[in-house]
């Protein structure tokens, strides 16, 4: 939090010695996060969570500009037009500098535009579709992974596990679901795999009929791409088809990282396997240990979510570049961004490809564009009955992998 001290007094004693810019205090940074249903209230929660974090931590530490911060957060549900009406709101009634968090793409790609279109920069947390960084806006970054690298983690980790020869996926029918299976089921078919795609609406929660047509394909694995507490029935109404996790190789969704909801929700999930992001806590840098040990003392919780960690990341990104910037302003906050090196939860934070350098220059596509390149993403499994996510089995890839997955057929 030092970082926060230094650039608080540097930037503060610029503007008492220039006048060059004035700060209304607090600085006002919006949050987005699914609070209600349809949306993923689990994840929306550790998200607000982390964020109020954020603002705490660097409040404590001297704030940015001489200012408090004050994160103003807006429940998006999940859907795309009360994400566009969050973020109207967050910009024209709130007064907001700088948006951050995120969860749901669909979210994402409906309000970034209202975004770029006001000059307010936005540092999204947890959307992944591609085309969030790939329109190249120039008021919006991310933190959270491509679809499309998340894609190729999960069918790249399927090519590996023995005998399988046809895959079920199981998606929902959003902005990242339909690319993501689309992705998946491309990898896969690059590996000799056969894959059937099923889609469901999201926030379903009765997967009987899709269940019973599933288990008619006879599938040798099931991949999960369906977001929140619905992923959770599905597991679990898998498991009671003998389609579930005990009886073959099964990917459920990523809530299954908040171990205590989804060991209530999925009691036969074990050998389940498991996305996320980011290394394993005994890899946390200081800042991310010292995070992840206030987040679970607030929460109650035995582990901490990735999607929380970025968002916390993606508050403290915006207050430092704030504070760079020495304003307010927004052209000011996205030139501090581009140029940004940020000591994170996640690990560094930067955005080497934007308006100084376009990412085809280094021969790379579009969705590049502001976007960090570096997050770590891996397969966990758990093979004890309600263990935690943090001390759950990393199975691959082999850079982070500790031990061999445990693979159950039928």
């Amino acid at each position: 939090m030092t970082t926060f001290r230094l650039l608080a007094a540097t930037a503060a004693g610029a503007l008492l010695a220039t006048g060059a810019y004035a700060v209304d205090c607090p600085i006002k940074i919006g949050g987005i996060a699914p609070l209600s249903a349809p949306g993923t209230v689990v994840g929306g929660e550790a998200m607000r969570e982390a964020m109020l974090i954020a603002e705490e931590d660097i409040n404590a530490a001297g704030g940015v500009l001489g200012c408090d911060i004050k994160v103003v957060i807006g429940d998006s549900e999940g859907l795309p037009e009360k994400a566009t009406a969050i973020m109207e709101k967050l910009i024209a009634q709130d007064g907001v500098a700088a948006v951050g968090g995120g969860y749901h793409s669909s979210v994402g790609v409906a309000s970034k535009d209202v975004a770029d279109a006001r000059g307010v920069p936005v540092v999204f947390a947890e959307t992944w579709n591609d085309t969030i960084t790939g329109d190249k806006q120039k008021y919006i970054f991310r933190i959270a992974p491509l679809s499309s690298w998340a894609s190729a983690t999960i069918w790249q980790f399927a090519l590996t596990v023995p005998d399988v020869k046809k895959v079920a996926i199981l998606t929902e029918n959003t902005d990242y679901g339909i690319p993501a299976s689309q992705e998946t089921a491309r990898g896969l078919e690059t590996g000799g795999v056969e894959s059937v795609t099923f889609s469901v609406d999201i926030g379903t929660q009765d997967y009987a009929g899709i269940v019973q047509r599933i288990k008619a394909e006879n599938p040798d694995m099931i991949i999960t791409l369906v977001t929140g507490e619905a992923a959770y029935n599905f597991t679990q109404q898998a498991a009671d088809a003998g389609i579930g996790p005990l009886d073959m190789p099964f990917v459920t969704g990523q809530d299954a990282l908040e171990s205590g909801a989804y060991w209530q929700n999925v009691p036969d999930g074990q050998y389940a396997f498991v996305q996320r992001i980011g290394v394993p806590e005994t890899q946390f840098s200081d800042k991310g240990r010292a995070f992840a040990a206030k987040y679970k003392e607030r929460m109650g919780k035995s582990d901490v979510e990735s999607y929380a960690m970025e968002a916390y990341d993606s508050i403290a990104v915006i207050a430092q570049a704030i504070g760079e910037a020495g304003s307010t302003d927004g052209d000011a906050i996205v030139a501090a961004l581009e140029g940004i090196v940020h000591e994170g939860t996640l690990g560094r934070i930067y955005f080497p490809y934007g308006t100084q350098k376009d990412p085809s220059e280094d021969g790379k596509g579009d969705e590049w564009w502001h976007q960090w390149p570096d997050p770590a993403l891996t397969m966990i499994q758990y093979q004890d009955e309600g263990q935690d996510s943090t001390s759950a089995a990393i199975v691959y890839p082999d850079a982070y992998k500790t031990t061999e997955p445990v693979f159950v057929h039928q």
